[in-house]
């Protein structure tokens, strides 16, 4: 009998759900905090296996500059969705962070799939799971994120957010695609993952 190409993915258990007030910390803490969480949006997704955090005294972050109607989201209390349109091409989705008017947040950089990965593969037109997610303009077509979602609370329907269960091991580096602020060293990643959308 011919083997079955297709390999069943193990589905880990989820973490305790996490809350706004999570996000409520300084965006350097919470950027590494979520190396290994699971983001799901209507039960689509998978671990976080790397970020880049944004600060907002950082001339890379969008707030640098102030509120526009784009960012205003970023101004206001942690715990919520900030989506935005990159290059004009793809969506990419951030985690506003800190005290309401930091205006700091966390880009998602790259999942690692877990939940519903046929409906990741559909939206991709791929069926290999490695690159599924591994970019912030892939993970959110595979989540299917849009502008739709900017602005929405991270800890209520369709987003859910799951703490990490047990230890891992983060590694950090510099961000990627940026010009300015380009010698911080605020991405975060999880070590030795296939996952990520560059190696560190």
């Amino acid at each position: 009998m011919a083997q079955s190409r297709t390999r069943a993915t193990v589905v880990p258990d989820l973490g305790k759900p996490l809350k706004r007030a999570f996000f409520g910390r300084s965006v350097h803490e919470v950027a590494p905090d979520l190396i290994g969480a699971t983001l799901l949006v209507n039960g689509v997704g998978g671990l976080i296996v790397e970020v880049e955090a944004y600060h907002h005294t950082d001339p890379a972050a969008h707030s640098f500059r102030g509120p526009t109607p784009r960012n205003m989201v970023m101004f206001g209390p942690p715990g919520f969705a900030y989506v935005y349109r990159s290059y004009g091409i793809h969506w990419c989705v951030n985690f506003v962070s800190e005290e309401e008017g930091s205006a700091s947040a966390v880009l998602i950089r790259a999942l690692q799939p877990t939940h519903g990965i046929a409906a990741m593969r559909r939206r991709r037109g791929l069926q290999d799971e490695r690159p599924l997610c591994s970019g912030p303009g892939k993970l959110t077509e595979a989540l299917g994120i849009t502008d739709k979602h900017d602005g929405l609370a991270l800890d209520a329907a369709p987003i859910a957010l799951y703490a990490r269960i047990g230890k891992v091991e983060v590694t950090t580096g510099l961000r990627i695609g940026i010009t300015k602020a380009v010698e911080l060293p605020w991405r975060y990643g999880l070590k030795g993952s296939k996952f990520l959308s560059k190696p560190f």
